[in-house]
């Protein structure tokens, strides 16, 4: 089974994100940039189910500008065993995402495709749905455990109640979060391994996908500052300031 893993370039996440001077969105031009936390996660996962033989390749896929084949080569190094970048505009959005996907899909012809529930700059959580959909796939989002055999997938969600079992047939769509898996360092023989490793180049025009935006950003601010606490002296005065000036009781 073949196991396809996009991978998204985002503003690192230790980096404290600015708003560009005219407030037309997020400031990149010179900030370090860095695989989406999430998406690491799949990656991981991905590899992992190829070493423990559920899979026999692994593959990932990243859409956007040039710069994102350096973080195809850090899925290379993680393990992945060849990268696709399809060159795009900057910040291709969800829809878009999804239709170039399911071209590569059909295309790659994956058993699996494993994405992260989310990318850290949108926050969109939507690209692995949207693919399920256009795909009529089977998906386990949020998805804490996952396990392959004899043809189906068992995944363990995150849910607000805790956590639910869902069984797909294969093939399927997983989107990974947080406790799936502690992604692996890519250590130095294997970032050198990885310039060798396969990294193919498409455009998504030749894909027949429109990549035009659907939403327009009106404008982007940085948060309100918040205020300075207060102390008070008692329980009394606290009811009183929550009851006549927060007006939340």
């Amino acid at each position: 089974m073949k196991i396809l893993v996009p991978v998204k370039r985002v503003v690192d996440y230790n980096i404290k994100p600015r708003v560009k001077a005219d407030g037309s969105g997020v400031e990149t031009t010179g900030v370090k940039m860095s695989m989406n936390p999430f998406d690491e996660i799949a990656v991981e996962e991905a590899v992992r189910l190829r070493e423990k033989g559920a899979a026999t390749e692994v593959v990932a896929v990243s859409i956007g500008v040039q710069q994102a084949q350096d973080t195809l080569r850090t899925a290379l190094a993680m393990g992945v065993d060849r990268a696709i970048l399809v060159l795009s505009g900057e910040s291709p959005e969800p829809l878009a995402v999804a239709k170039v996907l399911r071209k590569l899909v059909e295309k790659e012809e994956p058993g699996l495709v494993i994405l992260g529930k989310q990318a850290i700059d949108d926050d969109m959580n939507a690209t692995g749905q949207m693919l399920a959909g256009l795909l009529g796939w089977g998906q386990g989002t949020f998805a804490s455990k996952v396990e392959v055999a004899d043809g189906r997938v068992l995944v363990s969600r995150e849910i607000d109640g805790g956590a639910e079992d869902v069984s797909l047939s294969l093939p399927a769509i997983i989107t990974a979060d947080l406790r799936l898996n502690e992604p692996r360092y890519a250590s130095l023989p294997n970032i050198m391994k990885a310039k060798k490793k396969p990294l193919e180049t498409l455009q998504a025009a030749d894909l027949g996908v429109d990549m035009a935006p659907r939403l327009t950003i009106v404008s982007v601010a940085e948060p309100a500052s918040r205020q300075a606490g207060e102390k008070l002296g008692s329980v009394a005065e606290l009811v009183e300031k929550l009851r006549n000036e927060a007006k939340v009781i």
